[in-house]
């Protein structure tokens, strides 16, 4: 058992509920590798935004769980060496079973989410209390789900969205005693979030149902997930330069900053950054077809990454300096 406050790190309730109260969201950066961890980390330092480090099932199984506990380490130290130590929650994201949240936390995970949602009620409630059970024994703080997410990322998959029950939440939440809930009002998985035509806008998020649950349980934290925007002008890059991505896009910065004031206090970003890396090493590609040195593409990457995180941080999130 490796206990996360021997890696340096932090839960999210504190942070949360500072989110909360502060009219901000924490930015929920998913990550597989050193340059995508760098990017992450030099961005919330010089924007002063504390961070929660995201790993997926999948990102454990390609990157290697204990290379990423220790990149996790490394992370909060890395902060100090730039200059600023902020909060560093290291979150295992989209959890799909007690064996996998159980093998986090004993590696030094210090926030799991337990994804139910595809089960009955009654399973999701048995399961993410299961999980939240053993979790409070070390402190680690867990993220529920209710209402299922369209798109594929990662091994999440659904081919509908079905949006949180409102009635549904207060129930959940004291039969479970999870930290935050993940509610479904519109977002949605990867970067082929919403089909539509030139000049149009993506739907809105259903902000009724955000209203009814935090009339429901206020002050509890809330969680968004597939909440990348899918910035056109990268879209636009990564098609210059060889690419073929058309006609998508993603939930609007406006409608995420509106959500980050409310009791939305963790944000979920992933495409996004997998978009912004991908169009710098096309870009690279396309202008120097001779390069072979990973150094040469990646450094490139990262810097449009940091660039990205450092906008979402300042302008989407509002979690600048509030570390």
């Amino acid at each position: 058992m490796l206990h996360y406050k021997e890696l340096g790190l932090v839960n999210s309730r504190e942070l949360f509920q500072k989110a909360i109260k502060g009219g901000y969201a924490i930015p929920a950066f998913n990550f597989n590798n050193l340059e995508q961890l760098q990017a992450i980390i030099s961005a919330c330092v010089e924007t002063k935004s504390p961070v929660i480090l995201q790993v997926s099932k999948g990102a454990r199984k390609y990157a290697n769980q204990t290379l990423l506990q220790y990149l996790a380490k490394g992370a909060v130290e890395y902060a100090k060496e730039l200059g600023y130590s902020i909060p560093v929650v290291l979150h295992l994201d989209h959890g799909d079973s007690f064996e996998t949240a159980k093998s986090c936390i004993e590696s030094g995970f210090s926030s799991v989410m337990i994804d139910g949602s595809h089960l009955s009620y009654e399973e999701n409630v048995k399961l993410t209390k299961q999980v939240v059970d053993f979790a409070h024994q070390y402190d680690v703080t867990v993220e529920g789900e209710l209402g299922v997410l369209a798109g594929i990322e990662d091994e999440v998959s659904s081919a509908h969205s079905h949006y949180t029950q409102p009635e549904e939440v207060e129930d959940f939440v004291k039969r479970t005693g999870v930290d935050s809930l993940a509610i479904s009002i519109g977002t949605s998985h990867g970067a082929f979030k919403f089909k539509v035509k030139p000049g149009e806008l993506p739907p809105p998020l259903r902000f009724d149902i955000l209203e009814e649950v935090e009339k429901r349980i206020p002050g509890f934290p809330i969680v968004l997930h597939g909440a990348s925007s899918v910035p056109q002008d990268i879209v636009a890059e990564i098609n210059k330069y060889g690419g073929k991505l058309d006609d998508t896009a993603g939930v609007s910065e406006d409608q995420l900053r509106r959500a980050a004031s409310s009791a939305v206090c963790k944000i979920n970003i992933d495409s996004d950054g997998r978009l912004a890396m991908t169009a710098a090493i096309r870009k690279v590609f396309a202008e120097k077809p001779g390069e072979f040195d990973p150094r040469n593409y990646l450094g490139p990457a990262r810097d449009k990454l940091k660039e990205l995180y450092k906008h979402k941080i300042e302008h989407v999130l509002g979690s600048i300096n509030k570390a």
